[in-house]
């Protein structure tokens, strides 16, 4: 703190620890969704409303204030979320939901990601009212302050619209729950000019019929510009005003500490088409035709959009094989309540959607898969578009909105105004129902010249929206990036209304300021983003945030846009700045990356951070340690015996002392070696039991599968005593169903590899594959039998050898068809067998794991639950558990970071409805960190399953 002694006060409001400036802590959270770039001095990691507002008010006492932004998702992209004061973090301890009155509410805490809020809404057949393209990575409070509403939400159902109370901190400290009945009351009495302000405003425009009309034609439509004055036209009481005012304020006015939502019902049969329209005229006419069908979304994307959406490869062959023109495309989507009620709106809209001539179209499917891949594609569309621009290029994302009848016109102006300035590679897409348009330019901003052009289109452009009677913002909020227009357009009186609410609520200054009231006429152009290139595969990051709630250390280290801002943070530093990062980077991107690869699977343009903090531990190994890597892989055998004996011995020393005796020898070895030498207690399994064991010999050539049980089963003895562990499990359910298994020869030797790939040990994992392909290719006959495994992640691993492969192997491997012992037991076993009523478990609580998903195979885990119990919960806030092999031992703060969220989730579940019947997964080191992180007994799902079809007297 000696270099930020006016910080001091700060730090003291935001308690032990609350207050961070490590430069690596403002260099990750420098980078938002946006095309700005502010370093904070500090960052506050918010822990309670109370702490909140003490922060608020120190900095509000400083002479002169210091500046605050609140930030959650990161997912902004006006500039909203980016300050070079101090950064409130209000995500990582802010996250809770609460279900009110059978889902009718939701109460949420500003860092709860919109998709786990629906999803623990979906069990009450309800959901929120908006629905951003960002709903995998935004949070309710960034929902809420920037009034965003989405593809199906419309003018009604958005965050303003379907508000229910807040809790709120003003800058002066003040805390109010407008739900109390004496709210009112309270707010008068704590901040009086504030509330007679408010009042005052309301009656000066309630008296005016020019302004009451202006404010009425503002908001007729989707508007995020500037303050939701029209709070002032539909609520009476200083403190509903305050309420709805701070809907889309983006952080300027108060601290939204908690938000109660009212939530609209999900229509759960729907059906979706891609309807290809030869021009972006063709399509804006057709949108009369099309909204007659009833559709709850109709998306635009023109042909530039088209071309980045074929890249995708789970876009609809359709799309695809379009050799594209001029082509636009319309994706439309008809909901209903019911099946029947569909069916009719589909048979209603077939013809209408014929009669438009489509150049291409896809049927309207139900499919649940095609209509996923098709959003999927529409949702990344910005992320995608901004990763295939030119590189030294910024990705400018506009969002206009403009009167229904004024589309069609405004869409042909703003094409002729691209083309005028040259942005021949811009993209437009959007929310066709709403005559709300996206689209994209990428200026070199490097460029003087270009920034110049940038900024006389930005006035070209406002004249276009506006004399259209338009919004320059409809629901990304203005931010930065449009504040020097909201005085244009709402006129002198109403923007002046604007500035004496924001002078009534923070008459100091001090929450983000610069954002929606701005007296700086360039402040649109200043403090641009140019990213610096680190890494092929990484340049791509937009660094939109879609991979962060999925990232097992986003709760204790960084996420892998942080880890992509922190490379290029470092190299557009000076040299000692540059030490400072590179020094911290190896632990807190390199070593508690858990390299599951989720975030491939939420980006848009497909970036595999995980994969690139591989390479760099691969980089880190000189020759010997690859030397020791290729040894291992050679004689894995000798060594899964080695240590299953030191896991007896260590299965005999007390934990504490186990623990204390591993936590000073990993202090006396230092950073590195303590990634090397695990961190071990009295939690850690005893031995397994060899894998050759398993499955007693078999005839040559009868047998129906190959069976490659893994290692870590044997290396760990299942959960409970006297348990038979997954891959014997899985042997007796086959021997049950009469399915005839093999064990390749050698078989404790060998292993998927995951081992040496995620420690980068590139050798070894060459060598092994080598094995494992020769060992197995015969006994599949040649591919014709599926080989598989007993763990998820061993199946991904060896799903993924092919690329350690070469010539006639790596041919060989893509015949043979790696499948996990849970889909094999879906397709093939439990039609075979039967679980008896009276061994049904009542509840089961289920963890997917990070592989379950590369494989695609959470549903057939989630059926065999289903085989299994009557009733199988998966928490809302599951995700990877951070165990990642040994990474959970190496660093014991991963997966307690990864976990606690699903934790919390099941505790809560079980303080409502007592303990679970029995808790599943279906790999061994996850179970482990499940066991661990929630101090229930987790087990594979094939163990219950065995114990459920055995004979009576073995139940008994």
């Amino acid at each position: 703190m000696t270099k930020t002694p006016h910080l001091a006060p700060l730090a003291a409001a935001a308690g032990a620890g609350g207050l961070s400036t490590r430069e690596v802590d403002r260099a990750r959270l420098a980078h938002d969704a946006s095309h700005y770039l502010l370093r904070p001095q500090a960052v506050v990691t918010a822990t309670s409303v109370e702490q909140v507002a003490a922060v608020m008010a120190a900095a509000g006492r400083a002479t002169p204030p210091v500046p605050l932004t609140f930030r959650a998702g990161g997912t902004s992209l006006s500039g909203q979320a980016v300050t070079d004061g101090v950064l409130v973090d209000v995500r990582r301890h802010q996250q809770d939901v609460e279900v009110l009155d059978d889902g009718a509410r939701v109460r949420c805490r500003p860092g709860a990601v919109l998709r786990r809020v629906n999803a623990a809404l979906a069990r009450h057949g309800r959901r929120l009212g908006p629905d951003p393209a960002s709903e995998i990575a935004c949070t309710v409070g960034g929902v809420v302050a920037n009034n965003s509403s989405g593809m199906t939400s419309g003018t009604a159902a958005t965050a303003y619209r379907t508000l229910d109370s807040v809790v709120l901190a003003l800058p002066s400290g003040t805390v109010v729950d407008t739900a109390a009945p004496d709210a009112d009351a309270l707010l008068a009495a704590r901040e009086p000019e504030l509330h007679a302000g408010l009042l005052r405003l309301r009656d000066h425009v309630r008296s005016r019929p020019d302004l009451r009309r202006a404010v009425e034609h503002q908001f007729s439509m989707k508007n995020t510009m500037g303050y939701g004055i029209n709070a002032l036209l539909d609520h009476d009481s200083a403190v509903d005003i305050l309420a709805h005012l701070l809907v889309g304020s983006e952080g300027t006015l108060a601290y939204l500490a908690e938000v109660t939502l009212r939530t609209v019902p999900v229509l759960p049969h729907a059906a979706t088409a891609l309807l290809v329209l030869d021009s972006i005229g063709a399509a804006t006419a057709a949108l009369p035709t099309v909204t007659a069908t009833s559709a709850v979304a109709v998306e635009l994307m023109d042909a530039a959009a088209l071309r980045v959406a074929q890249r995708d490869p789970r876009a609809d062959p359709v799309l695809r094989e379009l050799a594209v023109d001029r082509h636009t495309a319309l994706l439309v989507e008809l909901q209903h309540a019911t099946g029947d009620g569909l069916a009719e709106l589909v048979a209603g809209a077939e013809p209408l959607l014929a009669g438009l001539s489509p150049a291409a179209a896809t049927p309207l499917t139900t499919d649940p898969r095609a209509r996923a891949a098709m959003w999927q594609v529409r949702k990344g569309l910005y992320a995608a578009v901004a990763g295939a621009r030119p590189t030294g290029t910024t990705a400018m994302l506009e969002d206009v909105v403009v009167p229904g009848p004024a589309l069609t016109d405004t869409v042909r102006a703003l094409e002729g105004l691209l083309a005028r300035y040259g942005y021949d590679d811009a993209v437009t897409f959007g929310h066709a129902k709403d005559a709300n348009l996206h689209f994209m330019v990428n200026p070199d901003l490097g460029d003087p010249r270009a920034r110049d052009a940038y900024a006389a289109f930005s006035e070209e452009l406002a004249g276009l929206v506006l004399d259209a009677g338009g919004s320059l913002k409809a629901e990304h909020g203005t931010g930065r990036m449009m504040a020097p227009f909201v005085r244009r357009q709402y006129g002198a009186e109403l923007y002046e209304v604007m500035r004496e609410i924001k002078r009534l609520c923070d008459p100091r200054g001090v929450l983000a300021p610069g954002v929606v009231i701005s007296d700086d006429p360039t402040i649109h152009l200043r403090d641009l983003k140019r990213p610096a290139q680190v890494h092929p595969e990484l340049d791509r990051c937009v660094e939109c945030g879609f991979c962060e709630p999925a990232c097992p250390s986003r709760h204790t280290t960084t996420t892998p846009r942080q880890r992509i801002a922190l490379l290029r943070e470092a190299a557009d530093s000076g040299p000692e700045r540059r030490a400072e990062l590179e020094d911290a980077y190896d632990y807190a991107a390199v070593q508690t990356c858990a390299a599951d690869s989720l975030c491939r699977v939420s980006c848009p343009v497909d970036i595999d951070t995980g994969a690139v903090m591989k390479q760099r531990r691969a980089a880190a190994n000189g020759p010997l340690a690859q030397a020791v890597g290729r040894r291992l892989a050679g004689a894995w055998g000798t060594a899964t015996t080695t240590l299953r004996a030191g896991l007896a011995v260590a299965d005999h020393v007390p934990g504490p002392v186990l623990s204390a005796a591993t936590t000073v020898v990993r202090a006396v070895v230092g950073e590195r070696g303590r990634d090397l030498l695990p961190h071990v207690d009295g939690s850690l399994p005893g031995p397994g039991s060899p894998r050759s064991r398993m499955v007693g010999p078999v005839a040559p050539g009868t047998h129906d599968a190959v069976f490659f049980p893994a290692c870590i089963g044997s290396l760990f003895a299942p959960e409970g005593d006297g348990t038979l562990g997954a891959g014997a499990a899985f042997a007796v359910l086959c021997e049950r169903a009469g399915v005839r298994l093999a064990v390749p020869e050698g078989i404790d030797g060998l292993c998927c590899g995951t081992v040496w790939e995620s420690k980068g040990l590139v050798d070894g994992a060459v060598l092994m594959a080598g094995r494992v392909a020769d060992s197995v290719w015969e006994l599949t006959d040649g591919g014709r039998l599926p080989l598989v495994c007993d763990a998820a992640s061993c199946t991904h691993g060896l799903a993924s050898i092919g690329k350690r492969l070469t010539g006639p192997a790596a041919q060989r491997w893509a015949r043979v068809r790696v499948v996990d012992a849970v889909t094999y037991t879906r397709e093939v076993l439990l039609d075979r067998i039967d679980v008896p009523a009276g061994a049904l478990l009542d509840r089961l609580v289920v963890h997917p794991t990070c592989s379950t998903v590369h494989l695609g195979a959470v549903e057939d885990l989630t059926a065999v639950a289903g085989a299994v119990a009557r009733e199988v919960t998966v928490p809302a806030e599951w995700g990877c558990c951070g165990t990642a092999g040994d990474r959970g031992m190496l660093h014991p703060e991963l997966p307690a970071g990864a976990t606690e969220r699903e934790a919390a989730e099941i505790a809560a579940a079980e303080r409502a409805a007592g303990p679970f019947d029995a808790y599943a997964s279906c790999n061994r080191t996850c179970e482990m960190g499940m066991t661990a992180a929630t101090g229930r007994p987790y087990r594979h799902v094939l163990e219950l399953l065995e114990e459920g079809t055995r004979p009576a007297a073995g139940r008994a």
